[in-house]
């Protein structure tokens, strides 16, 4: 997670980085990883589960955004 935590750090250059951890229906582990930003419309609280469609990249900066992470991993 620390390596996952990073590159998302290196790519996405959020203030701070909120980690959660789930599994309450069957047994399992995972884990979210969110980039949050001061200022920004979850800043202070609970992160959100379900994205801003109007927030959508266009493929080309997501494509630049995933290839950064993978190259940090």
């Amino acid at each position: 997670m620390a390596k996952a935590s990073k590159a998302i750090y290196e790519a996405f250059k959020p203030d701070k980085i909120n980690y959660a951890a789930f599994g309450d229906t069957y047994p399992h582990v995972h884990f979210h990883l969110v980039p949050k930003y001061q200022g920004g419309k979850s800043w202070g609280g609970p992160f959100e589960l379900a994205p801003n469609p109007d927030k959508l990249l266009p493929p080309e900066e997501l494509a630049g955004l995933i290839k950064t992470i993978r190259e940090k991993l």
